[in-house]
């Protein structure tokens, strides 16, 4: 699987907005955006057209990076969503926002998604008492999302709990921070997904 290994933090200064890549360092005066709020390169300050296109792409590289999908995967979300009833674009966020690596970095069990996503790979995490290790799975209503009962697990979520604390809970999860366990309510509505995208120009991008 393709990883990106360069700093996260230019990331956020070519979309022009924040994505909580970094985790503690996004709240504070260290994050690059707020120091350096044009894109990176030698040709970031200078002021360009954008056409629509331009508009579009953007929008959707700044979505898939967020959540740290790749390319095949969110065109994949994009197809399901369309093929489903309602609006495609709250859809399509809702898939975003139910996998499992989201669902733990909405808890306030990891300080980012990258985190999140490393230690479901490693097994840290149950879904109904059943260990799932795929960060794509996603969760449905009703789901018991739970760390594992090993003392290691526990430390980690203890040491990044200062920055979880900062982050709103969604209404949508209800989470029992002593036991380590989160449940998935229901699916999130679109005014309960904090995202800054314009997700109508994302679908409108792939049905050119």
């Amino acid at each position: 699987m393709a990883r990106y290994t360069e700093a996260v933090c230019k990331i956020c200064r070519r979309e022009g907005d924040k994505l909580y890549l970094k985790g503690d360092r996004c709240y504070t005066q260290k994050c690059a955006l707020e120091r350096r709020d044009y894109p990176p390169g030698e040709h970031g300050r200078r002021r360009r057209k954008v056409s629509d296109y331009a508009l579009q792409l953007r929008e959707k590289q700044k979505l898939r990076r967020m959540y740290g999908v790749l390319e095949k995967q969110f065109r994949i979300y994009c197809r399901k969503a369309s093929r489903r009833r309602g609006l495609t674009g709250e859809i399509l966020l809702q898939f975003l926002e139910g996998r499992l690596d989201n669902v733990v970095y909405r808890a306030g069990f990891c300080p980012s998604r990258a985190s999140a996503r490393q230690m479901v790979g490693h097994g840290h995490f149950r879904v109904n008492g059943r260990r799932v290790d795929i960060p794509s799975y996603l969760v449905s209503p009703d789901d018991v999302v739970e760390a594992r009962p090993k003392e290691s697990t526990k430390q980690w979520i203890k040491r990044f709990s200062k920055t979880s604390a900062r982050r709103p809970l969604p209404e949508w999860l209800s989470v029992d921070v002593e036991n380590y366990k989160a449940t998935v309510l229901r699916l999130p509505k679109r005014e309960e997904i904090a995202v800054t995208v314009d997700e109508s120009s994302v679908i409108e991008l792939y049905s050119k």
